[in-house]
């Protein structure tokens, strides 16, 4: 029997999908917290979490963000909140899903149905889901695989260069690159050009990234050196 893990404050809703999802056979934990069902979910055996977005104490995006860091079971987030910015965000943090209320207590035991069949057929064949290769620090999700960049869950658009001369830098922090190192590692080591591009480039990865440009928390400026990706 699959173990569902309901996070949810209102505890109307909370009743009205423990029941349904009973009635098709699912044992149901319920949780009415964040930080409880942040604990129940890693570190129980849990098999999907159906996830409230507005929860006391910490909210649905970090729940699910600290899940997705150890667990890979689907999560489904459901909110009131109708804007697509909020579904992009929580599906970039790592949610399978994304529901509207009011919805269907029915339609939620068949999304959670073919989650649970889908995560089944991934398992069976050997796989316990597709891993991309990710870079993840301090809010930054950089995915490898499929070139895409999400600050705190919200994904930015970045050029090939940029990019890549961002994912270097993730990949190796602390550590202090020349603008001429940085320059061959990303532009080639045969390039001709002026390295001045390397301090454009961060420029723009700085706006796309840093809260405050002038006071960066990721990529630091090493006046005299070069720059350093901090962690």
């Amino acid at each position: 029997m699959s173990k569902i893990l309901i996070v949810e404050d209102e505890d109307a809703i909370a009743d009205l999908e423990r029941d349904y999802l009973e009635l098709s056979d699912f044992q149901v934990e319920v949780c009415d917290n964040g930080d409880d069902g942040l604990a129940r979910a890693l570190e129980e055996d849990v098999d999907l979490v159906v996830l409230d977005l507005m929860l006391p104490g910490t909210d649905g995006f970090e729940v699910c963000r600290k899940i997705r860091e150890k667990k890979d079971i689907p999560i489904l987030m459901v909110s009131a909140k109708k804007d697509d910015i909020d579904k992009i965000r929580g599906l970039g943090l790592g949610a399978d899903d994304y529901m509207t209320k009011p919805f269907s207590p029915s339609e939620l035991v068949a999304r959670v149905m073919a989650h649970l069949a889908r995560y089944d057929r991934l398992v069976g064949a050997g796989v316990s889901k597709v891993q991309n290769d990710v870079v993840e620090i301090r809010g930054i999700r950089i995915d490898k695989t499929a070139r895409r960049v999400f600050i705190d869950g919200v994904e930015k658009a970045f050029t090939t260069k940029e990019f890549d001369l961002l994912t270097y830098l993730a990949e190796n922090p602390n550590r202090v690159f020349t603008k001429d190192e940085l320059f061959r590692e990303i532009w080639g080591m045969e390039s001709i050009g002026d390295i001045a591009t390397v301090t454009v480039h961060i420029k723009k990865i700085r706006e796309k990234i840093e809260d405050d440009t002038a006071n960066p928390k990721y990529i630091e400026t090493i006046w005299g050196v070069g720059y350093r990706f901090k962690i």
